[in-house]
C-alpha cells in the first residue's frame, strides 16, 4: 500500500508519516511544506506544485491525504472547497481514494488564538463544519482528527509550546485517526 500525504507543518512535525507507515504497514510518502495550502499542490508553477502533480500524474496511490492550511477551511473557504474538489478528481483518476485530514482549533486560552481574536468553540466548529462538508462533497473520506484532539485533549496535553502544531502525543493522535480510517476502507475493500 501505497499512501501519499498533502499538506504542511501539521504532517511533517514528529514525522506523522513514518507513524503512519508503521501504523498502517505502508509507504507514506509527503509533499509538504511550512504554510502550505493545498491550492499549491495543484499550481506546477510552484516547487511542491510541481512535485505533487508529477507525482499524481506517473506514479501509483492507493490513499491520498489532503491537509489545509491550519485556518484555511474557514478563512478562506473558496479556495479550501475548489482545491479539495480539484485534487479529488486527481486523486480518483490516478486510483487511489482521497482522505481529508481535518485539523483542530488553537490550543483554548493560548496565544496563537488570542491573538487572532478567535472563539476557541467558534474556531473547532468551523474547522469541523467545512472538512465534513468538502468530505460529503467529493465523496472523500473523512479521519477527523480535529474532533478527536478536541475530545482528547480536557484530559491529555497534545498541543506544541506554540499552541497550534501538535507535541508527539498529538501526532500519534492524527497518526492513529488517518490509520483507523485507512484500515477500515481498506478492510471494507477486500
Amino acid at each position: 500500500m501505497r499512501i501519499l500525504m498533502l499538506g504542511n507543518s501539521f504532517i511533517f512535525t514528529n514525522d506523522l508519516p513514518k507513524i503512519l507507515a508503521d501504523l498502517t504497514g505502508a509507504e507514506v510518502v509527503q509533499h509538504t511544506r511550512g504554510g502550505a495550502r493545498l491550492s499549491e499542490q495543484l499550481n506546477p508553477a510552484t516547487a511542491l506544485g510541481a512535485c505533487t502533480q508529477a507525482a499524481l500524474a506517473t506514479e501509483r496511490w492507493d490513499y491520498v491525504v489532503l491537509q489545509e492550511m491550519s485556518h484555511g477551511p474557514i478563512t478562506a473557504p473558496k479556495s479550501f472547497f475548489s482545491s479539495v474538489a480539484r485534487l479529488c478528481a486527481q486523486i480518483r483518476a490516478n486510483g487511489a481514494v482521497p482522505v481529508l485530514y481535518a485539523t483542530w482549533p488553537y490550543e483554548k486560552g493560548g496565544a496563537a488564538l488570542t491573538k487572532k481574536g478567535w472563539d476557541y468553540d467558534e474556531m473547532a466548529r468551523g474547522l469541523q463544519e467545512a472538512y465534513h462538508r468538502a468530505a460529503e462533497k467529493n465523496n472523500a473520506l473523512l479521519a477527523d482528527v480535529g474532533e478527536r484532539f478536541c475530545a482528547l485533549c480536557t484530559t491529555q496535553q497534545l498541543y506544541a509550546a506554540d499552541g497550534v502544531h501538535p507535541n508527539e502525543q498529538g501526532t500519534r493522535v492524527a497518526a492513529e485517526t488517518i490509520a483507523a480510517v485507512i484500515l477500515q476502507h481498506r478492510e471494507g475493500q477486500t
